[in-house]
């Protein structure tokens, strides 16, 4: 069953969210060569401590780190450690925290330095079909009208949408119904309702859409070794119009 948040509970993640944002803005301006991805973690556990807000990632069915940091052909749920973050590198992070009982879910891929072109339209690209899938999040809609929509921008860029992987509802629980496949037809799935919010998460390949899990049990990354890049918003379906972003870092 898909929670239909009440408006105490929008409120909770209003703030909850609002404080995802504001840390992984923090953390993506603080990338530099030279530092680990266990520096970055160590980081972005620091700015939650300070704001008093938990990681919503540490230790859910396992996971190590306070936020998941992948590199280059690194598609998600990349372990914090020693690996180096250089120049020319693509760095995903993926921060969710939690704040009063609700979980605030988003993430970016940096671009650190200056990085070869296709590398820097793969995140653009990526950018642009969260903003199409957030557009399609309407109430009356289905969960397959966000996926052919993040699909379309896409594919019609040359790239591909990894389909074993997902976006997803949050809430109280990192993870609620629906399931929020990258891929999809228009008018299948479940209705789009006011009151429900969703983690929108393009996953988004230069070469196949096929993955790989790494032997640590959690870093997924891309068969042909290309790169990839992912992006996300926790967003609100509004009565009318598009959802409404609430992972926003920008006051309203």
């Amino acid at each position: 069953m898909i929670p239909i948040k009440t408006g105490a509970e929008i409120d909770g993640m209003r703030v909850a969210c609002q404080i995802s944002a504001e840390i992984l803005a923090e953390v993506a301006a603080a990338v530099r060569p030279g530092m680990t991805t266990g520096d970055l973690d160590a980081f972005a556990a620091e700015r939650m401590r300070a704001r008093g807000v938990q990681s919503a990632f540490l230790g859910y069915a396992g996971f190590p780190g306070a936020t998941c940091i992948s590199l280059n052909d690194e598609v998600v749920h990349g372990i914090p450690g020693n690996r180096v973050i250089n120049a020319g590198d693509l760095v995903s992070v993926d921060l969710g925290v939690t704040a009063e009982g609700f979980i605030g879910d988003n993430a970016t891929t940096v671009c650190v330095g200056e990085v070869d072109e296709e590398s820097a339209r793969l995140v653009a690209v990526c950018e642009a079909a969260l903003a199409a899938g957030v557009d399609a999040a309407r109430a009356g809609n289905r969960v397959g009208d966000i996926g052919h929509a993040v699909q379309t921008v896409t594919e019609a860029a040359g790239f591909s949408v990894v389909r074993d992987f997902c976006g997803h509802g949050v809430g109280r629980k990192l993870h609620e119904d629906p399931q929020i496949p990258n891929f999809g037809t228009p008018g299948k799935g479940p209705e789009l309702k006011p009151g429900m919010t969703l983690a929108i998460e393009p996953m988004i390949n230069q070469g196949t859409f096929r993955v790989e899990i790494l032997a640590n049990g959690w870093t997924v990354r891309t068969r042909d070794r290309k790169r990839s890049a992912h992006c996300e918003h926790t967003v609100l379906v509004a009565p009318k119009g598009p959802a409404e972003i609430l992972t926003c870092a920008e006051k309203k």
